[in-house]
């Protein structure tokens, strides 16, 4: 494996995927370096699932290039497969048998000997918290243990690349947060992960990059902070002590900031655009010296939910239409 590529994890350049008449994937760029979380955010039928699947060996692209590590997709797919760990929206575990009776099944396949089988076993058990229910058929468990299975499947082998295609989707908010926990753990033992969601907070909380994907193509990319400062400026808001000082504080603000500021609708804040974050503290002083008395001030960032809206002119957990939903069928 002489090809490896210390610097970037995932290189795709034009990758497209087409199923009849539908482009599930139209020409997709990513870049995705070594030892980051790098999300994908998109609604259903963007083309998340399909990027992934070519990534992976999954799916044969019908135009582009995708290199993991180097290592060409379509060329060179069983050192790839060496390199990855590919954990789906669905489980690939058997819900016939007990979390033991699986994971030693995985290590077995992988060519694990049957006493490192064993350990590694007991290790991803312990480490995901299924250790209890460890002998338990795995019908019996829930939405979010079998997701947890399923993830420490597919780190048997302690890929330095894992692919989580929605890992988080139909899981109660403190399952989420311990796969969150569990993301992170795996970044901070070295490997990278590319992860997709439709989740604004999951990419929002994970992700040290983020391609935002719609209708199969990249139409924007960046750290949240890049994406979350391309769609406007932050927003100063301010709560007076006083209500009665409302248009004095709105006079000041047009006076101090250049903008206008607006009301809430119950009147009780006071919301302002700041292009300029060096002259707010003129405007305190200023709202000082007026006498009008600021009860509480905070900063707004844009948050991700607008920078999908602006971008697509649509929310991001918004359905694709039953066309572009092909990409799911086929994928």
């Amino acid at each position: 494996m002489t090809n490896h590529n210390a610097d970037w994890a995932v290189e795709a350049d034009g990758l497209v995927k087409v199923f009849g008449q539908n482009r599930a994937v139209d020409g997709v760029d990513l870049r995705v370096k070594t030892g980051t979380v790098y999300g994908v955010l998109g609604p259903n039928g963007a083309g998340k699932t399909t990027t992934i699947n070519m990534l992976a060996t999954l799916m044969r692209p019908d135009g582009g290039t995708g290199r993991v590590f180097g290592y060409d997709v379509v060329r060179d797919p069983q050192i790839v497969r060496q390199l990855i760990g590919v954990t789906g929206q669905f489980a690939s575990v058997d819900e016939t048998l007990s979390a033991t009776e699986n994971l030693m099944i995985f290590a077995r396949l992988l060519g694990l000997g049957r006493a490192e089988a064993r350990a590694k076993q007991e290790e991803l058990l312990e480490r995901f918290g299924l250790a209890e229910a460890a002998r338990r058929p795995l019908k019996d468990f829930s939405g979010g243990m079998r997701r947890r299975l399923d993830l420490a499947a597919s780190l048997i082998a302690q890929p330095p690349l894992i692919f989580l295609d929605e890992p988080t989707t139909g899981l109660d908010p403190r399952t989420r947060g311990q796969m969150w926990d569990t993301i992170r753990e795996l970044v901070a033992t070295g490997s990278t992960v590319l992860l997709t969601t439709q989740y604004l907070d999951e990419a929002d909380q994970l992700a040290d990059r983020i391609a935002v994907i719609d209708r199969g193509k990249v139409v924007a990319e960046g750290t949240s902070d890049e994406l979350k400062a391309s769609v406007g400026a932050s927003s100063l808001q301010l709560r007076l002590e006083h209500a009665a000082d409302t248009a004095d504080a709105l006079t000041a603000i047009e006076r101090m900031l250049g903008v206008r500021g607006t009301l809430s609708p119950e009147a009780a804040r006071i919301t302002a655009p700041m292009a300029d974050p060096g002259r707010v503290a003129d405007l305190l002083i200023s709202l000082r010296e007026s006498g009008i008395g600021v009860a509480e001030l905070s900063v707004q960032k844009p948050t991700l939910d607008e920078v999908f809206l602006t971008i697509t002119g649509k929310p991001a957990t918004a359905d694709e239409n039953a066309e572009s939903q092909k990409e799911e069928v086929h994928a």
